[in-house]
């Protein structure tokens, strides 16, 4: 089966026809061109944290993004602060030549 990228929207809307028309997964990976897993991860993510979890987020940083769950704004913002840290760290080093 060919790989094609599916949009946000094509993701909710195949979610929704799962939950409200009772649509199984195998039927939805017909009609959107994928297989059954794929749509029951889409499933999985959506019924965890809502339309969020359905982004496609590869190749993105991390920090420019809005985050999903508490521990993910956390690791947003370990990552700035160590970033600061070095930062910081660097600026003192260079003041002390």
């Amino acid at each position: 089966m060919m790989k094609r990228k599916h949009t946000l929207e094509e993701r909710v809307q195949a979610v929704r026809e799962h939950q409200e028309n009772r649509k199984s997964y195998s039927e939805l990976s017909e009609r959107y061109g994928t297989t059954t897993q794929v749509v029951r991860n889409w499933v999985k993510r959506y019924q965890e944290m809502g339309a969020a979890g359905l982004e496609d987020r590869r190749g993105k940083r991390l920090a420019n993004q809005s985050p999903r769950t508490p521990e993910e704004a956390l690791r947003i913002e370990n990552v700035r602060l160590e970033r600061e840290n070095y930062l910081l760290k660097m600026e003192l080093d260079l003041l002390k030549k």
